[in-house]
């Protein structure tokens, strides 16, 4: 799933995002037939001829098939990348429905449900991206079509979730249609802003009388590095050590509270950055 072997804790992270997209789909999206693309949304369309068959087993066989294409396009690393969320979510959904069968929605409240079918795939979806996996199936679509026609990536897979939300409107008619159309607009706006805040990282910057105990509490007490540079006041006219570090926000928070304890009068900028790569954060995709 990715150019380096994933540790427990993301692997972990990953089968949690793969469960929740596949509760979202189970619940909510099938039972209301909210079409929101991928290959759940085939599979929830191609069910309506198709009664008795399950979502997970169509999911299964279109991502064998898009898997297949994908082996002679795209090349066999890409391929052995994807089989892994592709296979486990198709999994998860036939065993969602095989164990606790859900006909009807949970409530008559359309809108409830597809802000649910919005947000937990949305936050699924950060946390299966955020460690370099993917949930397969028209993403590999998707990724044929932009290599053979040389079409923008993220054109070619809002032009697929759209197609398949309009067909909903062709099979159960013109409200379902426009619920899906919105949760195809809604989709995308969600998961750039739950992949936004997993990523999100605190910048400080600090000048104050006592320095060096701050230095010595980010490199002993939060193991993180800092970078010390000498500055001049345009204000004051005179010269300061600037301390610079990278913190998440709960190592922040506990330096902010070391700062005040030890010098009051200190002076912390603090700004927010959606990702870091480097030595001690994120690695190169």
């Amino acid at each position: 799933m990715g150019e380096r072997k994933l540790s427990s804790n993301e692997f972990l992270y990953v089968n949690l995002g793969l469960i929740l997209i596949a509760l979202d789909i189970h619940i909510f999206k099938t039972p209301n037939h909210f079409a929101l693309g991928g290959t759940s949304g085939i599979a929830i369309i191609l069910r309506y001829f198709f009664n008795n068959i399950s979502v997970g087993m169509v999911m299964f066989v279109l991502n064998l098939v898009f898997l297949f294409f994908g082996y002679f396009i795209l090349g066999k690393k890409f391929t052995i990348n994807t089989i892994y969320g592709s296979f486990v979510l198709s999994f998860l959904v036939w065993i969602f429905d095989f164990f606790w069968p859900i006909k009807l929605p949970l409530t008559n409240q359309k809108l409830l449900e597809l802000i649910y079918s919005v947000f937990l795939p949305g936050v699924g979806n950060a946390l299966v991206f955020s460690y370099n996996s993917t949930t397969g199936g028209t993403d590999i679509l998707g990724k044929i079509i932009n290599k053979l026609f040389k079409i923008k990536l993220s054109i070619v897979m809002l032009m697929l979730d759209f197609l398949v939300a309009f067909g909903t409107g062709l099979i159960f008619g013109a409200e379902v249609c426009l619920f899906s159309v919105l949760g195809v607009c809604l989709k995308s706006f969600v998961l750039d802003s739950v992949m936004e805040s997993i990523h999100v990282y605190k910048i400080l910057v600090i000048i104050s009388s006592r320095n060096e105990d701050i230095k010595k509490f980010i490199c002993d007490e939060l193991h993180r590095g800092a970078t010390i540079h000498e500055a001049h006041g345009a204000f004051t006219e005179h010269n300061y050590n600037v301390v610079t570090t990278i913190l998440s926000r709960r190592q922040a928070i506990k330096l902010q509270n070391y700062i005040k304890k030890i010098d009051p009068k200190a002076f912390i900028s603090v700004t927010n950055s959606s990702r870091i790569i480097g030595n001690g954060f994120d690695r190169f995709d």
